[in-house]
């Protein structure tokens, strides 16, 4: 009988899809299993890797297509489609990258394998569009196989957002070049402003804000001598699905899906497990091209040569006033990649990873591999440019990889600038072999992290060393977070998963720890009067703190709002620069500044809330009222303490909140967005919440279930193992029932 309901489910879509299309799809679904569990997790069975996806693909559209399609406007260069003309450099950005043409002609010569993966990766989406008459996608009608290359990587900010949008608009919209447009265009106002895709254009780490963690833990430190993993990804709240996919193929992945991929992009299977954090690799380089000519001709110099540039004309749609409506753009290639600015006459060409195939396989194939072989086998493919690795196996092995994709250069060159690009000698020299890069397979130590800082110190006495290798390996530095990961992991051999979930929530905060008692000595010198004593009681409680965060606590109030205001200093110029120490920047505050910024913070406080002493719960929330992509927030509206802060403060924890055109309290919308902890024993055990809940739909229960376990750190059990799913299934049920 059920099947007889997906057969004819399908059935009277194919009057409008193709009856091709329709019993394809009907197939599919007759190998594919959806269960729902009581947190309204899908776990997906397929008969083959490509029916789990078709499956995964369609819970996602479920869970929040909007989501789903919004990704990949932004990975084609679509938004503008959508959102209208402010939207037309971030398309013409990608779209430099991105060219459906020869997108269209990768797929076509990928491996058979992985095109039944994108065949059902397209087939899946468009089941549920056909049997969802309600869900109207902004844009994309169709989805079609070849689009899945063009986003297979998984994190929140790639390597493309390293391009400058304003510079951009400057040289293809008003500047440098002539473009071919209409008259109308011509006397048309140029674009005030541009606009990033659902990212924001903020990476998934190394941000303001950013920051994620990944710990692993060796056996002989843990009580029940069972490698741990710990996995927290940073990212804006609601970016990632959490599922499991299965298949009779041995596919065995649960974790964190970026909206409308085919893969897992951190998460573990039965026997391994694997967390990304973005990494300081210098795997983007800028080259200055020395231009001759005049329009459309123009060249440039490469060695004793003078070599044209390539021209593409690409057509960008955006949504008008009356329609939808277009600009052309001539763009301009070197030998080394796309033009993407001026500076000081000459053209700036960027080069970077661009392996589009071989990043989707490995981002798929590591879900799959079961030991360290298995996961070192995968990086073979050189194909993960932006992302650290932190992994853990069953068989006891911990392991970190510094990326993979690490071009290897003439060291004479300063690579963190724009590089001559007449110069044959700055060319890449292909790339670092695997074994080349910075990595660690079970350190004496017995753990390893790293929380996008240098891996310097990642692995305490038993770290890289710096002097191993080139210097173009990592351009960040230490962090107040990587700080605290240090002090969470040394010296602890009886790690369970409870102590590693209470490591990752640990409370202290190391850039207060080192900043307050500098705040505190300008006090004691300062002399007597009116603001000495109006300070006194703030002062008393900053001296009485112990550094950590909590919801009652007026401490974190005060700190925060303190340090918020120091790093604005000099007249409202930030003195920050991410991941420097405290002795590099407040230190170099002088004492009265100080002081006036702790006044300033009490009264804003007193201003806002009617007294200095609010608790930072009471301040400090997450709310979630509707299912946009930008949320609004309303402090009328029903919302939850949070007591963990922003990862800027060294919080392993983060979240990243701020006050919004009409509200007095903080709202988060980046920060911790996926917590688990995975303990590899005979059997995998773990435990895990995510922001807010699984759904969309604010008329779902699944809307915002999650919510208070999220504000707690009170991570749900994962169930794994069918029978794990037994009691806490709320449906099963095949794709088009």
């Amino acid at each position: 009988m059920r099947m007889a309901v997906v057969v004819l489910a399908f059935a009277w879509i194919a009057a409008a899809w193709g009856q091709g299309d329709a019993s394809r799809w009907a197939g599919e679904a007759k190998a594919v299993m959806i269960t729902r569990d009581d947190w309204g997790i899908a776990h997906v069975h397929g008969k083959t890797d490509a029916d789990a996806v078709f499956g995964m693909t369609y819970a996602q559209a479920e869970d929040d297509f909007n989501r789903v399609e919004m990704n990949y406007l932004t990975s084609l260069g679509r938004v503008a489609e959508a959102e209208g003309e402010k939207a037309i450099w971030g398309d013409l950005r990608q779209r430099l990258f991105i060219d459906p043409e020869e997108l269209k002609v990768e797929y076509a010569g990928s491996p058979v394998w992985l095109k039944r993966l994108m065949d059902s990766w397209a087939d899946g989406l468009n089941a549920y569009l056909a049997s969802h008459h309600d869900v109207k996608p902004k844009v994309i009608q169709r989805f079609e196989p070849w689009m899945a290359l063009s986003f297979t990587e998984g994190s929140i900010g790639g390597d493309i957002e390293r391009v400058d949008l304003k510079k951009l608009e400057e040289f293809y919209g008003k500047g440098a070049v002539a473009r071919v447009e209409t008259e109308q265009e011509r006397n048309a106002e140029v674009l005030s402003s541009a606009q990033d895709g659902p990212s924001g254009g903020v990476g998934e780490e190394g941000r303001q804000y950013g920051g994620s963690n990944g710990f692993a833990i060796a056996p002989e430190n843990t009580r029940d001598h069972h490698a741990l993993l710990l996995i927290n990804p940073h990212t804006s709240f609601f970016f990632r699905s959490e599922l499991q996919m299965t298949s009779d193929e041995g596919l065995n992945a649960y974790g964190a899906v970026t909206w409308g991929q085919i893969f897992v992009y951190q998460g573990f299977n039965d026997r391994a497990g694997w967390m990304h954090t973005s990494s300081n690799v210098d795997a983007v380089d800028e080259f200055l091209e020395t231009v001759s000519g005049s329009s459309p001709i123009f060249r440039y110099k490469y060695g004793s040569a003078m070599k044209a540039f390539v021209t593409k004309a690409v057509t960008i749609r955006f949504k008008g006033a009356s329609g939808m409506e277009e600009k052309t753009f001539h763009v301009y290639f070197s030998g080394h990649g796309p033009v993407v600015r001026e500076e000081n006459g000459k053209w700036v060409a960027i080069k970077l990873m661009q392996e589009h195939v071989k990043a989707l396989e490995q981002s798929f194939l590591r879900t799959k591999a079961r030991n360290y072989a298995e996961y070192r086998k995968t990086m073979e493919l050189m194909a993960n440019s932006s992302n650290n690795t932190v992994f853990a196996d069953a068989d006891g092995n911990i392991a970190y990889w510094h990326g993979d994709y690490i071009p290897r250069r003439d060291t004479r060159f300063d690579y963190t600038k724009p590089v001559d690009g007449s110069d044959p000698a700055t060319e890449w020299k292909g790339l670092l072999r695997l074994e080349e890069i910075p990595q660690l397979k079970n350190p004496k130590s017995g753990w390893l992290f790293n929380v996008n800082d240098s891996p310097w110190n990642g692995a305490g006495e038993s770290s890289l060393k710096k002097a191993d290798f080139p210097a173009y390996v990592e351009q960040g530095t230490e962090t107040a977070r990587g700080m605290h990961a240090v002090r969470v992991l040394t010296g602890k051999t009886d790690f369970t998963l409870e102590s590693l979930r209470a490591a990752a929530y640990d409370s202290f905060l190391p850039w207060f720890a080192t900043t307050i008692p500098s705040l505190l000595t300008a006090y004691d010198a300062a002399p007597d009067g009116p603001v000495k004593t109006k300070l006194a009681e703030p002062i008393a409680t900053l001296r009485a703190w112990d550094f950590r965060w909590g919801a009652e606590s007026v401490a974190t109030t005060l700190a925060v709002y303190w340090g918020e205001t120091i790093r604005r200093t000099d007249a409202g110029k930030p003195k920050w620069v991410g991941g420097l120490w405290e002795d590099q920047v407040v230190a170099n505050v002088p004492a009265e500044e100080k002081l006036r910024a702790l006044l300033a913070a009490v009264d804003l406080l007193q201003g806002q809330f009617g007294s200095w002493k609010t608790a930072w719960g009471e301040i400090n929330r997450f709310e979630r009222l509707t299912g946009e992509i930008v949320q609004p927030f309303d402090d009328a509206g029903a919302s939850l303490p949070v007591p963990f802060v922003s990862s800027l403060w060294g919080s392993l924890a983060s979240f990243a909140a701020r006050p919004y055109p009409g509200t007095k309290k903080w709202y988060g919308t980046s920060g911790n967005s996926f917590v688990a902890v995975v303990e590899f024993g005979e059997k995998v055990r773990a435990r895990a919440v995510t922001a807010g809940g699984e759904s969309g739909h604010p008329g779902s229960k699944h809307f915002d279930d999650e919510a208070g376990r999220y504000a707690r750190g009170d991570l749900r059990e994962v169930y794994f193992y069918p029978e794990q799913l037994v009691g806490h299934t709320e449906r099963s049920y095949r794709p088009g029932e």
